[in-house]
């Protein structure tokens, strides 16, 4: 049996990159998935190489900045197996982002960024909340950026939301410790995926130099931690933001 045999996972942002990721390496170790995104098409995709392989998962699709797309995707994972023990949160806004000085930036897209990065994670944590207290366990998963201990310029808007992410991690640690929930996030560094492709030139090569361990960041360098925060060897951490960079930021 896997470590994380019949619970459920909620992964949103689950179309690709990471969050497909993270939902092949929940599956394995034993989850059944709920894939939550926009993008139906390639939500269909990550629930085919999910079930390919032998797991089980169900797609849906959710703008995590409604409240009322986030309550149905807790209801679905409710009215098909009864529980749900873990959410990743995360989706967010990347690619398409403006890299400007703060000063330039438009207040719609600072107002989209805070939206989706924050808001959504937020918005998700409250909709699975009452099924894990009833549970009296669960595990909450921020993916957070490592930008924000880096200060990384001209994108100070995303910085701000995953700065926010982690703030909001550590306040829904004390608030749920009590009910057997745990809350952490991870802050991956520069890790190769479309996304991240699509944001810069040359990405295979990028911060390589920086860091103790000089290879490029992989989708799967996240998801061992991922498994592992989901898991019960985790029950005794809460409250923290771990970095998988490769050593570019020692915090």
């Amino acid at each position: 049996m896997g470590a994380l045999e019949g619970r459920v996972a909620v992964i949103t942002g689950a179309a690709g990159g990471m969050g497909r990721t993270f939902c092949a390496a929940l599956a394995t170790a034993g989850a059944r998935i709920v894939a939550a995104d926009l993008n139906e098409a390639s939500l269909a995709q990550t629930v085919e190489a999910v079930t390919v392989a032998g797991g089980e998962a169900i797609a849906v699709k959710v703008n995590v900045t409604s409240e009322a797309d986030t309550l149905k995707m807790a209801k679905v994972a409710l009215e098909r197996w009864g529980r749900v023990d873990i959410l990743v949160n995360n989706a967010g806004l990347y690619a398409t982002l403006s890299r400007q000085p703060f000063y330039e930036l438009a207040v719609d897209e600072w107002e989209r960024v805070l939206a989706v990065n924050l808001k959504g994670p937020w918005l998700c944590s409250r909709a699975v909340y009452p099924a894990m207290k009833r549970q009296g366990k669960g595990k909450i998963i921020n993916i957070a950026s490592a930008t924000f201990f880096s200060g990384s310029p001209l994108w100070s808007h995303y910085v701000a939301s995953k700065g926010g992410l982690i703030g909001l991690t550590r306040s829904m640690a004390r608030e749920v410790g009590d009910d057997g929930i745990c809350v952490n996030a991870i802050a991956p560094g520069f890790t190769l995926t479309e996304a991240s492709r699509a944001v810069m030139p040359e990405a295979e090569q990028y911060g390589i130099a920086r860091g103790a361990i000089k290879r490029a960041e992989q989708p799967e360098d996240v998801a061992g931690l991922v498994v592992f925060l989901a898991s019960d060897a985790s029950d005794f951490i809460t409250g923290q933001t771990i970095v998988v960079d490769g050593g570019r930021q020692m915090v």
